[in-house]
């Protein structure tokens, strides 16, 4: 296989490279995220206008249908960049879920604005136990999800819960009567929501299911992981640098052997896992595109945080500052290793799908 970027696949790295460069710096970067969202409404729909929203949703709901391996590049130059936007919650998962579960009666006045950034949806299904605890009667659903990334400033929720037939996911309006909702803020600065229903209405039950949550997931746990290389690959440049340049004892401290030996241990692990991405792209559309996601997400999730704990170490105490990337950076892969699952789940995932 051919691993060179597609010219459509430049171009759109191209996009996001400058989209970084003109809209981020660390200060900025900030700014975003003290928002009430989270991040910023006017690159939101900066990114609306480049036609990023559109981009994964398939061409029969007007998006562009473009492949994994687009969303991979995108996905890493966007976290190279360190961007904030909720591009992976809203729309490989919320845009998604919605007009692939919907009715066409359903789907069709949502399209247009999810495609153009108007309007935003976000996935509600994890809980504190393990399994789904919400339930729905008469349409009307009771019940709490602690962690919804995007939530905050949603127009709706895809909600999981228990019903006769299993467990369905449903939408609810976010002004929906019943529904509460408590912005959080998560380790890497983004704003989640805890949701509360009390018997709030839900307006429509979605095709497909958990099924159908299954199907969407492979695509956006594989973006979840490009952005994680592109984030360590942005505080290893960076961490590289500052070892060529900062001294001690009169000597760069690239310089010092053991160093050497753990910077070379990350490049290595650097490279494996853009290998086993590669690996996944090669499976897609095939029967074992989710399981090769599964083997990359669990890998690139232990090797990102030991990369960020070493790149912080090297820069002492000023790499858990707000003032460098590296600690924004880490804490960003934090959060990509443990949600929606942690590693030794992805590994679980992925043995269960190889027997």
């Amino acid at each position: 296989m051919n691993f060179d970027l597609s010219e459509e696949e430049m171009m759109l790295e191209a996009l996001a490279d400058r989209f970084a460069a003109e809209r981020y710096d660390i200060e900025r970067r900030r700014a975003y995220q003290a928002q009430p969202h989270g991040f910023s409404q006017e690159n939101w729909d900066m990114l609306a206008d480049f036609g990023l929203m559109a981009a994964p949703v398939a061409p029969e709901h007007g998006g562009l249908g473009l492949t994994a391996g687009a969303m991979v590049t995108l996905f890493m130059a966007l976290g190279r960049g360190l961007v904030v936007e909720p591009l992976c919650e809203s729309v490989l998962v919320g845009a998604r879920l919605l007009l692939e579960g919907a009715d066409e009666s359903l789907a069709g006045p949502w399209a247009e604005d999810l495609c153009a950034g108007r309007r935003r949806v976000a996935l509600a299904h994890a809980e504190r136990a393990r399994t789904v605890a919400a339930t729905v009667t008469d349409m009307r659903i009771s019940g709490e999800k602690h962690c919804v990334p995007a939530a905050i400033g949603a127009d709706a929720f895809i909600v999981s819960a228990a019903d006769e037939q299993g467990v369905g996911l449903y939408l609810v309006a976010a002004d929906a009567p019943g529904l509460s909702i408590t912005p959080w803020r998560m380790i890497d600065g983004s704003v989640a929501g805890l949701l509360r229903f009390d018997d709030a209405p839900a307006g429509h039950r979605l095709n497909g299911g958990l099924e159908l949550l299954d199907a969407i997931m492979p695509l956006a746990d594989l973006a979840r992981a490009a952005e994680a290389v592109g984030v360590m690959q942005r505080i290893f440049d960076e961490s590289l640098e500052y070892l060529r340049t900062r001294s001690q004892f009169n000597t760069a401290l690239g310089r010092f052997q053991a160093i050497q030996h753990r910077m070379v241990a990350h490049y290595a692990a650097l490279e494996q896992s853009k290998a086993l991405i590669n690996s996944a792209l090669v499976a897609e559309g095939q029967n074992g595109f989710a399981q090769a996601v599964h083997g990359a997400r669990a890998f690139i999730s232990q090797v990102s945080v030991e990369l960020g704990h070493d790149m912080i170490q090297f820069h002492g105490g000023m790499g858990v500052t707000d003032e460098l990337s590296i600690g924004h950076g880490h804490k960003r892969l934090v959060l990509l290793s443990r949600w929606p699952e942690c590693p030794l789940a992805q590994l679980d995932r992925y043995a269960q799908e190889a027997a």
